[in-house]
């Protein structure tokens, strides 16, 4: 495979069409090499974000992660083309099998939330019921990260008073990552 930088348009459309062949492998491999051209070059990948979102819908958890993850990276590019990627972060989120497809859903609804105040107010109850859900599971500090960023980000008003009264209590009384990341939060909201 060419390095990232040497990337041709052509290239890279002929990566997103293989997300929905056939071989399981395949659609794993091109999404990892999707998500590490999103990283480097994210600009390369606007005009296929309609495949990137149908992409959410594979059964492979890792082809789903990988998407979402190339999709956090578009995010700050054109958030009203990856809006339509909400239905499936949302499903991805509370995948069962797979906590690295909950994180980046996480990821992506953070940053989706991030850029615009109407945005942050739709992804909230999403978050909110997360963070109840996986408070204290092995991924919920790449999560409070992720909360940190939307608490710099564009959130409105109601959403930065929820936020800050979800993640109050461990600022308070938490130990650990867990306070250190709620009181930075919680500032970053004052």
């Amino acid at each position: 495979m060419a390095e990232m930088e040497e990337l041709d348009g052509n290239q890279v459309s002929g990566l997103v069409e293989e997300l929905s062949g056939s071989s399981r492998r395949r659609r794993q491999e091109v999404a990892h090499q999707i998500s590490l051209t999103a990283k480097a070059h994210p600009e390369v990948l606007t005009g296929h974000v309609d495949a990137l979102v149908d992409a959410l819908y594979r059964p492979e958890a890792q082809t789903r992660w990988e998407v979402l993850d190339a999709l956090s990276e578009l995010v700050a590019l054109d958030a009203d083309a990856v809006a339509g990627a909400y239905d499936g972060a949302e499903a991805s989120l509370f995948d069962d099998g797979s906590a690295t497809v909950r994180l980046s859903a996480f990821v992506f609804l953070c940053r989706l939330g991030a850029s615009s105040p109407e945005r942050s107010d739709e992804v909230w109850p999403l978050l909110d019921e997360a963070i109840q859900c996986y408070h204290g599971d092995a991924e919920y500090r790449d999560m409070l990260v992720a909360l940190l960023g939307l608490a710099r980000g564009s959130a409105s008003d109601a959403t930065r008073k929820a936020l800050a009264a979800r993640v109050s209590f461990d600022a308070e009384s938490g130990s650990g990552y867990i306070k250190s990341f709620s009181e930075q939060i919680v500032q970053a909201l004052s």
